[in-house]
């Protein structure tokens, strides 16, 4: 198991607060007066249909798409009255879409993580290139440490994405599929590693088999409403998964991990 002390030295985690929060795409209203929280330290799921708001609540804590109404608090402050130095040193965001192009190596591009600690035209220091090494080798990506970022896989991408969020050291991560293109193996690998780190995180996520493993808590949205949430166990029902999926399954509890395991039916 790779030791995550070298970037989180000193261990800080976020509290997350979004209360009462409306959020419109054009003249579409995405979200609806929704409130969620989470804890200092807790690693949590959105998770529902395509379309249900969780990547449109997610632009509302890494501020793309400020709020219509409500508020989003990040330790008891709101986010958008942050300085943006002061929001980057505590939010990072991993997003479907990076916009990344030109030909920028894999290291330039984790090293743009550590933009918020730098003034203009400073230089990189023996310790961003610590940090640099560090996040590369937790989520197993220091081969790729050279390569151009638009020549590697989608899941390359992504596992380079996220140690660049690594590097800015956030006390509050936010992910949009983080597990997106991602192999099996990573899969696994980069939930685990979320768990094991000392920051508080966020993410949405499909695959409720792997949210029940990993995450302390859920919340399922629908037509941008929280439709249930809780821990996985309380969230995870028959019930819950044909009125929100509109699918019929069966959930256990798996006897090795103990977190409750979806299965879905085929319609007969």
């Amino acid at each position: 198991m790779k030791d995550t002390s070298a970037l989180y030295g000193t261990a800080r985690a976020s509290s997350l607060d979004i209360e009462g929060v409306t959020l419109r795409a054009g003249a579409v209203r995405v979200i609806r007066e929704l409130s969620l929280t989470v804890a200092p330290g807790e690693v949590v799921a959105l998770v529902g249909p395509n379309g249900s708001g969780k990547s449109t609540l997610l632009r509302s804590i890494y501020r793309v798409l400020r709020p219509d109404t409500g508020q989003v608090r990040v330790d008891g402050r709101d986010a958008w009255g942050l300085s943006a130095r002061e929001h980057a040193r505590t939010v990072a965001a991993v997003v479907q879409d990076a916009g990344i192009e030109g030909d920028l190596t894999v290291r330039e591009v984790v090293a743009m993580g550590r933009t918020p600690y730098k003034r203009l035209l400073d230089g990189d220091t023996a310790e961003d290139e610590t940090l640099l090494a560090q996040a590369l080798s937790l989520v197993s990506a220091s081969h790729l440490r050279d390569r151009p970022f638009t020549h590697l896989s989608g899941g390359e991408r992504q596992r380079v994405l996220i140690a660049r969020a690594l590097t800015q050291q956030p006390a509050l991560l936010v992910l949009d599929e983080p597990t997106n293109h991602l192999d099996i193996r990573h899969q696994l690998d980069i939930l685990a590693l979320l768990r094991r780190l000392p920051a508080t995180a966020l993410l949405a996520l499909h695959d409720l088999n792997l949210a029940a493993v990993f995450c302390d808590r859920m919340y399922v949205l629908a037509d941008g409403h929280i439709a249930a949430g809780g821990t996985p166990a309380d969230v995870l029902t028959p019930a819950m998964i044909s009125e929100v999926y509109g699918v019929a399954s069966e959930v256990a509890v798996h006897p090795r991990t103990g977190a409750p395991q979806v299965t879905f039916l085929p319609a007969e």
